[in-house]
């Protein structure tokens, strides 16, 4: 648990924004920045709080979490590799493909994530995404009433990236694989639980 001594030893003091300098945003909502404007999406499935950010100039959207996670080790010739990501605890994976469909309609140039960087070919990794969020469902309807569902779900998530992967021509091994995913496989493995029991 990372408790007070551990974020005061991190962060030091963390002193609250005046409440007057907080801006509650909403979808839809246009806010002028250094001579551009930024729209407002509501994007839930990953987080019901998420909001992504379309940035005309660049037609790219800041994305968080909602367009998934892209680590330049899994990057071939065929460009970046990306996943869903199910973290706990407000995974809902009809409303993240809805709002994923959202920002691919837009036809951006590229997607800017949070982990990790700016993407392109963004038409592929949508399809990808979307695949790849199609058999995490699949998995959760299959291991749903399994003895040991945890387990059953991290094996099942991996089984799903390293054959991705392969497809993705990414020559790591299964090993590599594990070990560079497994605190998104542990993590994924959660949330996808919590839907479960909740759905």
């Amino acid at each position: 648990v990372y408790g007070a001594a551990e974020m005061a030893a991190s962060y030091g003091t963390v002193t609250p924004v005046p409440a007057d300098r907080v801006l509650e945003t909403s979808d839809g909502m246009v806010l002028a920045v250094g001579g551009r404007e930024l729209r407002f999406a509501d994007t839930p499935g990953h987080a019901k709080h998420h909001h992504c950010i379309w940035d005309a100039a660049s037609r790219g959207w800041f994305t968080g979490d909602t367009f998934g996670l892209s680590y330049r080790e899994f990057d071939t010739a065929r460009g970046a590799w990306l996943i869903p990501t199910s973290t706990p605890v407000q995974f809902e994976p009809d409303a993240l493909r809805r709002s994923v469909e959202r920002l691919l309609a837009e036809e951006p140039a590229c997607m800017y994530l949070t982990h990790y960087g700016r993407v392109t070919d963004v038409a592929r990794l949508g399809a990808l995404f979307l695949g790849l969020l199609d058999r995490m469902v699949a998995l959760g309807a299959s291991v749903r009433g399994a003895p040991d569902r945890h387990a059953a779900l991290k094996a099942g998530l991996l089984a799903i990236y390293v054959d991705s992967l392969a497809r993705h021509e990414c020559t790591l091994d299964e090993a590599t694989i594990a070990r560079l995913l497994a605190l998104d496989i542990e993590l994924n493995a959660q949330g996808m639980g919590i839907w479960l029991d909740r759905s």
